[in-house]
């Protein structure tokens, strides 16, 4: 068995070094003095333009420039599995020690420098929070403090990110209230604090809905239409942290059984599940798609990237509108990671990125000379996000490129915890089933028609949705003959969700899932084609 070791240290090894092998992000010019390492999903223009004020605001802090070293590698949902493993595997290799916390719980120590980055900048506050869960680990034998945890061999749960630190009077001065909506703008224990605020909403190609003469949308059901099938462009959300977001904002204002019926409408529709969250709205500028969904910064400067020159933005062939009702906004945050190589640099960026002038890199137009009042906003991009702090829109909205109100926009609807869930089951009736789910969708909608015009089609009809809209509701026997526990409702969510921790039986859940869907549809197709026959014989 040496060659199985040979080839499990080899892929240790391989992922301890990954950091030096991830492709840097950094156009900015380095100058003298200490780098700042950050992996971040952000894209260009945000990196470069928040190197650069950040620089000037640590010259004139801490009298010198401070560097930044962008490590891009993916998006957020990329990030925290490559984080989740690169922690795992130098926790597992007994590098660290134990102390005991400020409150006498035992507390990780990673040396300094011990970890590749200082910063996780960008993604959603679920990713975040899941930075903050971090690691479950059995303490190898030999580490410093291991008793505080019970000894080698007990379980201890290890963050990612550690807390920020700063005083209650910082957090009130840059927050105020710790809310909006139904959300929270940092981590009670300031593990994430959030930077930016990102709203979820429907880009749309003005020019294809008038050719179709159809209404714009305005709500997300509106992508339910039939007559969208094959134009709607979806990220996959196993892929992309913002629009599992979008999808768990539908779930949380729509309820469980009107929001899966969503969700699957939608994905019904798509023209593909991409695993890029900046593909859809190119395409739907580029006439490839109708309409698609997006963050609302994505969706405003694609809107804007289309104006003819010299006319108004009201002219652009792309629309972006925030379902009314069911608007989801969310912190864009900030997390310091453990065993970090440069600390108290890191501590300065998140400070910086929460002053007047780092927010208003967001909203301002570009200012190349930086002049007239401070802030001055950025140099060259206009970034086209929402600051997270108060008082930019009390003191600064006159000045904001894009007519903003977040803080009252929010819908303050209840979390309702099924997150996890959307990954695996939009994985298995939409990602990995997707021709046999727009076949089944064009099957029962001619049904419907015939329904609609001959009841004795009726009971065809509702036997064929039952299929359609189906979730497992009793075990599932598997192809190997064994019976799986896999009832998915509202009331078995929570047993199930705990199974699928274990990565083992969350395979095996998307495949099971997947075998389910897939029978489903081949049934409704089914009972549309002999539905047919009869109708012509």
């Amino acid at each position: 068995m040496r060659w199985k070791a040979a080839v499990l240290l080899a892929g240790m090894l391989a992922l301890l070094a990954l950091p030096l092998a991830l492709r840097r992000g950094d156009a900015t010019p380095q100058r003298d003095g200490p780098t700042l390492v950050v992996i971040t999903p952000h894209t260009q223009q945000i990196r470069d333009e928040f190197a650069i004020a950040f620089a000037r605001w640590h010259e004139q802090n801490f009298g010198e420039p401070a560097n930044v070293d962008w490590r891009t590698p993916g998006g957020t949902s990329e990030i925290r599995r490559l984080l989740q493993d690169q922690y795992r595997a130098a926790l597992n290799a007994g590098e660290f020690g134990i102390v005991p916390g400020a409150l006498g719980e035992p507390f990780v120590e990673i040396d300094a420098g011990r970890m590749g980055y200082d910063i996780l900048f960008g993604g959603g506050s679920y990713e975040h929070g899941q930075i903050a869960r971090g690691v479950r680990i059995a303490v190898p034998e030999g580490v410093p403090g291991a008793e505080l945890a019970g000894g080698a061999g007990a379980e201890l749960a290890v963050p990612i990110s550690v807390p920020a630190g700063f005083t209650p009077q910082q957090l009130d001065g840059w927050y105020g209230e710790n809310a909006i909506g139904s959300e929270r703008l940092y981590h009670p224990k300031q593990y994430w604090l959030g930077t930016a605020l990102s709203s979820f909403g429907i880009l749309y190609n003005k020019d294809l809905y008038r050719e179709r003469g159809l209404e714009p949308p305005r709500a997300f059901e509106d992508l339910t239409d039939p007559q969208l099938a094959g134009m709607v462009a979806l990220a996959d959300p196993r892929q992309s942290g913002s629009i599992t977001t979008t999808f768990e904002s539908i779930l949380n204002a729509y309820d469980w059984d009107e929001g899966w019926r969503i969700l699957r409408e939608m994905a019904a529709n798509t023209r593909y599940f991409t695993n890029a969250a900046t593909k859809p709205p190119l395409d739907v500028a580029a006439g490839e798609a109708m309409a698609g969904l997006a963050i609302d910064f994505y969706g405003r400067t694609q809107s804007q990237s289309v104006v003819p020159p010299g006319a108004p933005a009201s002219a652009s062939r792309v629309g972006y509108v925030d379902p009314v009702g069911a608007v989801y906004i969310d912190a864009d945050p900030i997390s310091i990671l453990r065993g970090a190589p440069h600390p108290e640099l890191a501590r300065r960026f998140v400070e910086f990125t929460l002053t007047e002038q780092a927010q208003s890199l967001w909203q301002f137009p570009a200012n190349p000379d930086q002049t007239g009042p401070p802030p001055t906003g950025p140099v060259q991009y206009e970034l086209r996000r929402a600051p997270v702090r108060r008082v930019m829109y009390e003191r600064h909205a006159d000045r904001f490129i894009d007519e903003l109100d977040p803080f009252n926009a929010a819908a303050d609807v209840e979390n309702r915890g099924w997150r996890s869930s959307i990954s695996i089951m939009m994985g298995a009736f939409g990602v990995d089933s997707d021709e046999e789910l727009q076949r089944a969708w064009a099957a029962l909608n001619e049904l419907r028609a015939m329904a609609a015009t001959d009841p004795a089609f009726e009971s065809t009809l509702r036997e064929a949705e039952a299929a359609f809209y189906a979730f497992p509701s009793e075990p599932v026997t598997g192809e190997d003959g064994a019976v799986r526990e896999l009832v998915f409702s509202a009331e078995n969510y929570r047993p199930v969700r705990n199974a699928w921790r274990d990565p083992e039986r969350a395979v095996e859940a998307q495949i099971e899932y997947t075998r389910f869907f897939r029978d489903r549809y081949r049934e409704v197709v089914k009972l549309a084609r002999d539905a047919a026959r009869r109708r012509d014989p």
